[in-house]
């Protein structure tokens, strides 16, 4: 009786993988459906709204890369957006959950981790700006990255907090 309740408590790889794949792939589509503004000089990514996932369990560090990683094959800027992409998001999420381990208050902890989410967007405006023919400045490409973020992260913010009411993401 008891090993049937510690087994039904316990997470198995395959529930670990499912949760991970599940928000790789919402990533993607969410990505998608806003397309034509999740890539370039100007971004808006609700899918951004993930990220939060990070601070609950360690797991979506590698799902929301994976989910940014495939996503990025579909930019214009090719490859190489994959792998600035994947390897700024996943810094980002480690370093994010480094620098929120000991704060107990979750707004608190979401609010710094979009403040370094949107600090770190001049990696993607540096690879834009050397890699685009846009005519613009760095610095007008990274306002205009990190605004998108910024909306993004604040939309992003209230949905998975208000989710994580319902739904334990710790979990």
């Amino acid at each position: 009786m008891e090993k049937n309740i510690k087994q039904q408590t316990s997470r198995t790889p395959v529930q670990e993988l499912a949760k991970m794949g599940l928000i790789a792939a919402l990533y993607i589509v969410i990505t998608l459906v806003v397309a034509p503004v999740g890539f370039g000089p100007i971004q808006f990514r609700l899918s951004e709204m993930f990220n939060y996932l990070a601070l609950f369990h360690k797991r979506y560090v590698i799902a929301v890369t994976l989910g940014v990683v495939i996503v990025n094959f579909f930019s214009p800027f090719g490859l190489i957006d994959v792998v600035v992409g994947g390897l700024s998001t996943f810094l980002v999420l480690v370093i994010s959950r480094a620098a929120t381990k000991r704060m107990k208050n979750l707004k608190a902890k979401m609010v710094v981790m979009a403040a370094i989410v949107v600090v770190s967007m001049f990696t993607i405006a540096g690879e834009i700006y050397f890699i685009s023919e846009e005519p613009v400045s760095f610095w007008f490409m990274y306002l205009t990255i990190a605004g998108g973020q910024v909306v993004s992260m604040t939309i992003g913010g209230f949905i998975m907090y208000f989710v994580n009411k319902k739904i334990d993401l710790r979990k």
